[in-house]
Formats: structure tokens, C-alpha cells, sequence
């Protein structure tokens, strides 16, 4: 039971008697009903608490009843009911001026109806009222559930104080104000600031008991509250729950704000990049803008990654999915999530800038990238983005102005790649950047200097001319590293020793000298671009 005074007096049979003393004690509040039949009842009393009596136990001795009257208002007593008509005719002066001093209310009981009927009659009225705030309630939540399911609000807020019918408040972790909807002013909403991060109330300074709800992330990070004035200190604990839900939702609105304005800040900050990559405006203007959204962008060493789909890929949809996949694997994949700081999709391919310390996290992704995007997936299994593209890396950057360099160097290696043919799905700037250094040679050039060098291999059975070729190239892959190059060709290490000593003398080079090394890879490297370039 949860009521005032007040309102108890006006519920039937309790209206038909009369309040004959203590009328500014009408708003203590009745939790519960009683009837007082010992003696030491004050010793029993609880806190909002009504009793009714006939007068019986003090019948004899006014006096006591003045004093009786003090202790129960002292206990929390509600209110006394005095039956009269058994034993008093008319209640004493002395019981009717303590209770009118102390604001303790005193009511006249109707004659004709007992005490149960009075009780029942109260205890009806409670159970409507509650009834019918338990239908409120469901109808509370099913309009909050209607309204989270509704789509994205342009009144968020708003919608939600009318929907919960209460005044609320929306508060950032930095004291900002989102929304407020109490009457209360700013200063006077933030005058306790800053709050404990846990459910609790307290009351403002008009009185009103709020009840604040920390507002958490995904990640439970706290960023702020949500309160709310309550319209009644007798608030059951199922409208408590629906201000938790409401708040929850409040938190998960908030965090689709933030990331939708960092989805807009990585937006405008990609389209800036693509200027400067383009020479429309310089590098200060991009980390200018950067500074403003506090993102560090650049600001420890980076590398280029730039992905593109497959040449067999022409439908410009299927290349806006696949670029698409790939972006959403570097936001959600466990091992790439938080890795590139920004991407840039351009029409060709998908630029990304990954922060990277050393050349180990350098190879780390090199050897990632492959690994996640195998290209013999099944496809019928759910075949991965990356299995459609390629990947190039650029080298190490230490400064912000070496970003078009590092987009150089990634076309650059994807250009060089398509040349020699390369069979890779991630390509590494620093692997090819020695043949990058020879694509504007002329093609007779080339030409005369492997023909000079490799005519005798050439003379050679096209068999033995082939093996030689990839017994030289693995040699060379490797670093001069026979063991290596044996694992290869699934040979033993004798067979590529000795193999390598008749190459040398075949072309009268010793493969240990470092000079004679170098001639041999150039020839082989211009073979690769001879092969690649078309017959005029």
C-alpha cells in the first residue's frame, strides 16, 4: 500500500468520517492499516502505518492519549482513527491539540461500519490502483519495446520522455548536456557533479528524488547519465527497471551517434587524403583536419596497403563488394580489427594505412594477409573477400609527408608484379623493388644483356635450358642459400651444389662472387620483363 492521507480519506467507507485534527500532517504517507490493541502499540508501530481503536485502552485517561498521539508520530505513524460511540462520545481536547501541534492527523471512524470494512475498502483501492499501474507499465513497455524497434529517431529524446512520461535528463561524461527536459537549470542538475558510476538517487534542491543510471559502452567503458525525476517516492521496482531499460537504450543510441560521426570524421578525412594523393591540397591541410577529430593519424611510422580485385573482375558492383568485404574484415576480423587507422576506396582499389613500429610488423602482415585470404577457399562455404584481391605493401614511413611516396611505391609493386607475372597475393614493395628500379630500361637493352649473358643455358635441350633457369632463380630467391633452394625442387642439397658449379662453369661466372650474382639476377629479371612485354 502506498498512499497519502489524503488520499486514504477519500476512499469509501473511510470518506464518511472525518478528519478532526493534524490537517497538515494529511500528505504522511499510509503504507499499511492496523488496529491498536495493547497498550505498548507504540513499541509496535511501523513507519506509515495507520491504526484504528475504539478508544478502549485510554478510555480512562486523556492524558495518556496526548502522549500516545507524540509517540506515534515519533515511530512514523500515518494517521490514528478514533471510533467513537462505544466508549467516547467525543474525542479529548488534549489528544485534539497535541495533534494539531505535531501535525499528526486524527480521523473521526464512521459509526456504521467496522473496522474491516474500512480496511477492505482501502485495501481495494489499493489493489485497482495498482492494477491499473501495472497495466500503465505494460503499456509503457510495450511502447518503449515499439519505439526501439522503430528505426533511427530524428527526436530521439524527446520521443522517449513522452513515451516514459518523465522528466529526464541526458548527461556526458564531460559534463555536457545533451538533453533535459526538468526544470531544473544546468548548474543546478550538475551542482553534486561528479556522480558515482552506479545506479543510485538523490534528491535536488526543490526536493525532487532523481534516479541517475550510468550510461556504458560496448566495451563498459562509462560516458555519462541518464536521470530521471521520479513522481513519487513510492515508485515500485518494476518502473525502476523500465528507467534501466530506457537508460540502456539511451547508452546504445549514444554509442550509434559516436560511431556514426566517427563514420562521417573517417569519411571526410579519407576524401581528404584522396585530394592530397590527387595534388589538390597539401599534407598539412589533411593532418589540420585530422588534429579536429583528435585522431593521430600518421603521427607514428606507417605503411600503404593497397588492395584490388582480381583483372578477371570488371562489374564495377562486384568490385564496390569486394572492396567493401575487405574494409569490413580490417573493423571485425579478430587478428585485423584496429589495425589500418583509415581507408581510402578509390575506384581502383582500397587504400589503408596501417601504423607499423619495425620491419617485423611489416613481414608480420605480409604473412597475416595471405593466411586469412587464402585463395582456395570454397566459395560455396563462404568464400572470403580477400580471396578476389591482391595486396600491396609499401615500405616503412616515418613522416607524414612520405604518404604519397608509400601510394607510389604500392602502385608501383602492383604494376611491377603484373610485368613479371608474379603469382603472389600479397606483395611486398621491398621483394620487387629492385626490378621496380629497371621498368623504364629499354626493351633492346634488356634484351642484348641476358642474350649475352644467358646464350649458353639458352643453347642447351629446352629441358636442361629449364632446369638450369629454376635451379638459378631458386639459388638466387634464397639468397645463395642451397638448402633453401633444395626444399624447393624436393632434391637433395649435393644435387643443387652440384648443379650451381657445372652452371658456372657453363657461363664462366663464379656464383660466390657477389658481382657475378648481381649480373645473373639482373638477367633473370630482365627475362621476366621480356617475357611480359607484347611482340611488336
Amino acid at each position: 500500500m502506498y498512499m497519502t492521507v489524503e488520499e486514504a480519506l477519500s476512499i469509501y467507507p473511510l470518506s464518511e468520517g472525518n478528519l478532526v485534527a493534524g490537517k497538515t500532517g494529511l500528505r504522511r504517507i499510509v503504507k499499511s492499516v492496523n488496529v491498536m490493541d495493547a497498550p505498548d502499540i507504540a513499541d509496535w508501530v511501523h513507519e506509515g502505518e495507520v491504526l484504528f481503536t475504539t478508544a478502549y485502552l485510554i478510555k480512562d485517561h486523556p492524558e495518556e492519549g496526548a502522549a500516545l498521539v507524540g509517540k506515534l508520530a515519533r515511530k512514523g505513524a500515518a494517521a490514528l482513527g478514533i471510533k467513537l460511540g462505544r466508549f467516547w462520545t467525543e474525542i479529548p481536547e488534549t489528544i485534539l491539540q497535541e495533534a494539531d501541534r505535531i501535525g499528526f492527523p486524527i480521523i473521526e471512524l464512521p459509526y456504521p461500519f467496522t473496522f474491516s470494512d474500512q480496511m477492505n475498502g482501502l485495501f481495494r483501492a489499493e489493489l485497482n490502483q495498482t492494477t491499473l499501474a501495472l497495466k500503465h507499465l505494460v503499456e509503457k513497455q510495450q511502447a518503449l519495446l515499439r519505439f526501439a524497434l522503430g528505426g533511427k529517431k530524428l527526436n530521439f529524446f524527446e520521443e522517449l520522455a513522452s513515451i516514459l512520461d518523465c522528466p529526464m535528463a541526458v548527461i556526458r561524461s564531460d559534463k555536457r548536456v545533451l538533453f533535459s527536459s526538468m526544470a531544473a537549470e544546468e548548474s543546478e542538475l550538475l551542482k553534486t557533479w561528479p556522480w558515482k558510476p552506479h545506479p543510485h538517487t538523490r534528491r535536488s534542491e526543490t526536493g525532487q528524488r532523481l534516479l541517475l543510471f550510468p550510461l556504458a559502452d560496448k566495451h563498459q567503458q562509462w560516458n555519462g547519465f541518464a536521470v530521471f525525476q521520479r513522481q513519487a517516492d513510492g515508485a515500485t521496482k518494476e518502473e525502476e527497471r523500465l528507467l534501466a531499460q530506457a537508460a540502456e537504450w539511451i547508452a546504445y543510441h549514444l554509442e550509434e551517434l559516436e560511431v556514426s560521426r566517427k563514420d562521417h570524421d573517417d569519411h571526410q578525412l579519407a576524401w581528404l587524403v584522396q585530394c592530397y594523393l590527387n595534388r589538390d591540397i597539401s599534407i598539412e591541410a589533411v593532418l589540420g583536419y585530422a588534429r579536429d577529430m583528435q585522431t593521430n593519424l600518421m603521427e607514428e611510422p606507417f605503411l600503404c596497403l593497397w588492395t584490388t580485385p582480381l583483372p578477371s573482375m570488371t562489374d564495377p558492383a562486384s568490385v564496390r563488394s569486394v572492396l567493401r568485404g575487405i574494409r569490413q574484415e580490417f573493423q571485425y576480423h579478430p587478428s585485423l580489427k584496429g589495425m589500418a587507422q583509415l581507408q581510402v576506396e578509390m575506384e581502383e582499389g582500397l587504400l589503408s594505412i596501417v601504423p607499423c613500429q619495425n620491419v617485423s610488423e611489416v613481414q608480420r602482415l605480409a604473412s597475416l594477409l595471405p593466411q586469412l585470404f587464402s585463395s582456395q577457399a570454397d566459395e560455396q562455404a563462404g568464400k572470403p573477400a580477400g580471396s578476389y584481391c591482391y595486396f600491396y605493401i609499401s615500405n616503412l614511413k616515418h613522416k607524414p609527408v612520405q604518404l604519397a611516396e608509400a601510394y607510389q611505391e604500392c602502385l608501383s609493386a602492383a604494376d611491377t608484379a603484373r610485368r613479371l607475372n608474379l603469382n603472389r597475393r600479397v606483395v611486398d614493395y621491398r621483394s620487387i623493388e629492385f626490378a621496380d628500379l629497371f621498368t623504364g630500361l629499354p626493351v633492346n637493352k634488356m634484351r642484348q644483356f641476358s642474350a649475352r649473358l644467358l646464350a649458353p643455358i639458352w643453347e642447351r635441350p629446352p629441358e636442361a635450358a629449364e632446369e638450369m633457369l629454376t635451379t638459378l632463380r631458386l639459388y638466387l630467391h634464397h639468397n645463395g642459400q642451397t638448402a633453401e633452394a633444395a626444399k624447393d625442387m624436393f632434391v637433395h642439397r649435393n644435387t643443387v651444389a652440384y648443379r650451381l658449379e657445372k652452371i658456372g662453369e657453363l657461363l664462366g661466372l663464379d656464383l660466390r662472387n657477389y658481382e657475378h650474382l648481381l649480373k645473373l639476377k639482373l638477367a633473370l629479371l630482365f627475362e621476366d620483363f621480356l617475357e611480359r612485354e607484347p611482340v611488336s
